[in-house]
């Protein structure tokens, strides 16, 4: 398993205090955010560990979850929302494509790796559900209210909103604490990037993958891709199967530990420190590792849906994605040219299928065996 280093925010925290009471930010604290900094641009993922963020949050979302999931297709569709780019409400399996079937350059990428650090090629549609959950405040005035509509809950669920409105927050809470640590441990002011998450479109949005009917090995739930937000924070799901690429290129199986949350860099931080973060590359595939939890879990009498419990943090729709500060004179910087990031995400979203556009796909391109 990855063994990334865990960062105690409880310590930036305590030091935070220290710093708003007296002004000074000790050596410790800014090695800490420099730690931070160096981990996303060097890797692109990052382990934390936050107290306000507690394994009894984590289960009581994942339980509400597993029992939301295991409803029959017919209601569970009556949570769809195609009209507004499924960007609230449940979207079906077989709706979200992976780019990396449409995408010329992540095929490239993928022929360019090693032959064990390949992912697995999916053959079509992700067979997995997702369910999307936007928090917090909306902004009143914005130019995409497209991409802002209501939240939508389903029946016999009283539960729902808050259950889902509070494990959101605590989990947004904590990027918005990596963001602070970055932005500090990048020599920028420590609300470079708060400031622009401000009223963002943040998605809670758990992914439900049924293993009764898709427990086969080598089947690939996520196909290989990058998340479009600025930063994706994971809590930890009752099955094993996420792999995630570093920046070398190596693959490798993560498992967030009891306790612990994995953060990985978005494009939209990409965009902002001019592509010297990289977007996390990440996919989620049956191993034989997830089987012998799906055998473990049928003999205790346990739900076989694998729930993620995901967390898109944004920056505000209306906002302007560019490089920011010295990241303006970055070797690539001038590959990334000022776009709003409403416009950004529907580009996004055309590619994978959920804005509705009808886009022409070429056939995957087999990867080369040298």
């Amino acid at each position: 398993m990855m063994e990334l280093p865990v960062i105690d925010l409880e310590e930036y925290l305590l030091a935070r205090g220290g710093l708003e009471e007296n002004g000074d930010a000790g050596q410790e604290f800014l090695a800490l955010c420099q730690e931070v900094a160096n981990c996303l641009r060097d890797t692109g993922a990052l382990v934390i560990r936050d107290p306000r963020c507690t394994t009894e949050d984590n289960d009581r979302f994942l339980d509400m979850m597993e029992k939301y999931w295991s409803q029959s297709d017919a209601f569970k569709r009556q949570q769809e929302r195609p009209d507004v780019f499924y960007q609230v409400g449940v979207t079906p399996e077989g709706i979200e494509t992976p780019r990396c079937l449409f995408d010329q350059s992540l095929q490239e990428r993928m022929n360019q790796l090693s032959e064990d650090a390949r992912p697995h090629v999916p053959s079509g549609a992700d067979p997995k559900w997702r369910y999307m959950w936007r928090f917090g405040p909306r902004p009143s005035n914005t130019g995409f209210q497209e991409l802002s509509s209501d939240p939508v809950i389903p029946e016999g669920f009283p539960e729902w909103r808050d259950t889902l409105n509070d494990w959101g927050r605590k989990m947004i809470s904590a990027v918005e604490v990596v963001a602070e640590m970055a932005a500090t441990g990048f020599g920028l002011p420590q609300t470079t990037f708060t400031s622009l998450m401000k009223e963002g479109p943040h998605l809670l949005a758990p992914t439900g993958c049924d293993l009764s009917k898709y427990g086969k090995k080598g089947t690939v739930f996520a196909g290989y891709h990058y998340d479009l937000n600025f930063l994706t924070i994971h809590g930890r799901s009752r099955f094993p199967g996420l792999f995630i690429w570093l920046k070398d290129g190596r693959k490798v199986p993560v498992s967030v530990p009891p306790g612990c949350l994995l953060l990985q860099a978005g494009k939209e931080l990409e965009w902002l420190t001019g592509g010297e973060c990289s977007a996390g590359m990440h996919e989620v595939v049956v191993t034989d590792k997830t089987l012998a939890a799906v055998e473990a879990a049928r003999k205790e009498g346990r739900s076989l849906w694998r729930v993620s419990s995901t967390v898109f943090g944004h920056i505000a729709y209306d906002a302007v994605l560019q490089p920011l500060g010295h990241f303006a004179d970055a070797p690539r910087a001038h590959l990334y040219s000022p776009i709003v990031a409403g416009e950004y995400v529907k580009s996004e979203l055309s590619v994978i299928k959920l804005k509705g556009k009808k886009i022409m796909s070429a056939q995957v391109a087999p990867l080369s065996s040298s």
